[in-house]
């Protein structure tokens, strides 16, 4: 059968709890998160371990066939829905929503759509107390509503490894350095945890995250005080600092000199080149 359902419920758990060690086994475990927070560690089979964090409105699937081990932590009162599945083509219709053992996070495209797939399951685990048929029916809807509302869907990919991760960061970066990045929402965009995304990010750079920005953001200044015309502070806004004194203070740590000093400087080698 295409699409096959073994169990599936309405749970809430109680601050703090824990579950340890929970692996794939057979089947596809879906779980969305209605309220709470945490934390979930994947054990890769490979022995690389990924950390994400989780809130309300998203959820995160376990691949079957898989070696990999899921501990999940919370300090909140945690209410989530769940379904356990398979399948002929369980798996095919997983990736076209995006999801897959490489990205098990499962986030909604807006809060209305995260809203229809809450419905979807409650509908689902409603019907299982009906009859059996009527549970298969909602199980395709529950299937069409998952593909439908992922901010994923379409996005198959073969694997992520930590310099993938990077990689989508650094990328960011470079399309968003003139305003207001933190590191957290560095992280958070890639859906890893703050410290586990750190480590990742250094691993790869030789630099934590927020030396990496410092000195990407310097080099385009740098470049604007060779070539442009604007004024310092204005560089300085356009780099994402609109406070003069934290542009030089940044400037100079990457530097050794102020913003001023390092053009004065290129325009006197410049006229110097110019005369020999």
């Amino acid at each position: 059968m295409d699409l096959l359902i073994y169990r599936c419920g309405y749970e809430k758990k109680k601050c703090p709890w824990e579950i340890k060690q929970y692996t794939s086994g057979g089947h596809y475990l879906f779980c969305y998160i209605v309220s709470g927070k945490g934390v979930l560690r994947v054990e890769k089979e490979e022995k690389e371990t990924l950390v994400y964090t989780l809130s309300e409105k998203m959820g995160y699937l376990i691949v079957p066939g898989k070696e990999d081990e899921f501990q999940l932590f919370s300090e909140d009162v945690w209410d989530y829905i769940w379904v356990e599945f398979g399948g002929v083509r369980a798996g095919e219709y997983t990736k076209l929503s995006g999801l897959s053992e490489n990205r098990p996070v499962y986030m909604p495209e807006s809060q209305e759509q995260g809203d229809e797939l809450l419905r979807s399951m409650l509908d689902l685990v409603k019907s299982g107390e009906e009859c059996p048929l009527k549970m298969t029916g909602y199980m395709y809807l529950f299937m069409d509503c998952l593909v439908r509302t992922s901010r994923f869907k379409g996005q198959m990919t073969a694997g992520r490894n930590s310099e993938t991760y990077v990689e989508g960061a650094v990328r960011y970066i470079e399309q968003n350095y003139s305003r207001h990045i933190s590191v957290e929402e560095l992280a958070r965009r890639c859906w890893l945890d703050r410290s586990y995304f750190g480590k990742i990010f250094k691993s790869v750079t030789g630099q934590s995250p927020q030396q990496f920005l410092i000195r990407f953001r310097m080099e385009k200044a740098a470049a604007e005080l060779r070539t442009g015309n604007l004024s310092v502070g204005d560089i300085g806004a356009l780099v994402g600092y609109p406070n003069l004194l934290h542009f030089s203070r940044a400037f100079k740590g990457v530097y050794g000199i102020s913003p001023s000093e390092y053009r004065q400087k290129y325009k006197e080698r410049v006229m110097q080149e110019l005369y020999q």
